[in-house]
């Protein structure tokens, strides 16, 4: 993936990159009831936008002045590291494991003041095995406390059950549809397999709109 993809950095003056904005604030004071702190994105099947999605919406959070940690929880095509031009050999899984990288985590400084990243570290066999676990529940218990945002890019939902194991986990999930490639059936199945396990969909995020629309939507 290109550096390119980072519209929020790249040309921040753009109407995507005042769309991320939007979708950042709308986020932060969406619930009065519940804070937002740990938000997922997915798309419901592959090839969505969602990895550019999940790393522009968290450089926005960062440059409002938020301590934002973006996670790489897609275990099996992880991606972030590349965007970033970062090390994979620690990250998530090596939180899972071992002790000493739960009580310091191995978080990857960016380009972006205020954000943090943590890759995925090396893959697990079965990824859905690791979300699951109660140790995930402890990894996401440390990282809240050490930023004010953790987002978490995560495989699509009907290409595994990983998104639901971990969205049941967190305070909200992200759906990304990508205008002219997501199929309608899907988004409908994703949304199901969300719900079905009691999921907090927050909603949709539209990408690659015609451009009089506007380039995202919240």
């Amino acid at each position: 993936m290109s550096p390119t993809k980072l519209i929020t950095l790249t040309d921040p003056r753009s109407a995507a990159a005042e769309a991320f904005r939007t979708l950042r604030t709308n986020l932060m004071f969406s619930s009065l009831d519940l804070a937002l702190t740990t938000i997922v994105v997915t798309a419901p099947a592959e090839a969505d936008d969602k990895t550019s999605v999940v790393a522009n919406l968290a450089i926005a959070f960062a440059q409002a002045g938020n301590k934002t940690i973006l996670v790489d929880a897609d275990l099996r095509k992880p991606s972030l590291h590349t965007l970033w031009g970062a090390s994979n050999e620690r990250g998530l899984t090596t939180m899972m494991a071992e002790d000493a990288a739960l009580s310091t985590p191995p978080l990857q400084t960016t380009e972006v003041p205020n954000l943090l990243l943590l890759p995925t570290g090396p893959l697990p066999p079965i990824p859905a095995d690791l979300l699951s676990n109660q140790r995930m529940n402890e990894v996401i218990g440390v990282l809240k406390a050490r930023a004010s945002y953790i987002l978490f890019d995560s495989p699509p939902v009907l290409a595994a059950t990983d998104a639901a194991l971990l969205g049941a986990k967190v305070d909200g999930v992200l759906l990304v549809v990508q205008a002219g490639h997501s199929r309608r059936d899907q988004v409908a199945q994703a949304r199901q397999a969300l719900e079905r396990v009691h999921v907090r969909l927050l909603g949709a995020i539209l990408t690659n709109a015609p451009k009089e629309r506007g380039a995202y939507y919240g």
